[in-house]
């Protein structure tokens, strides 16, 4: 069981208006959330590696 199980689950946010933004402002909105992604995946492969260190600490010898 992960710790982050036990925490409540948060709600979803409600997806923002398009329809009021422009060309550019698209743009800059598309670039914040890629931007976004990129640190989230970054935080996932430090957290995949912090497994993979422990995992291979813990393992018992053959």
């Amino acid at each position: 069981m992960d710790i982050d199980d036990l925490e409540p689950r948060k709600a979803k946010p409600a997806l923002k208006d398009l329809t009021a933004l422009g060309v550019a402002e698209l743009k800059d909105y598309i670039a914040g959330l890629e931007a976004e992604i990129a640190r989230a995946r970054a935080a996932i492969a430090a957290k995949e590696a912090q497994k993979n260190v422990a995992e291979a600490f813990f393992k018992k010898p053959s």
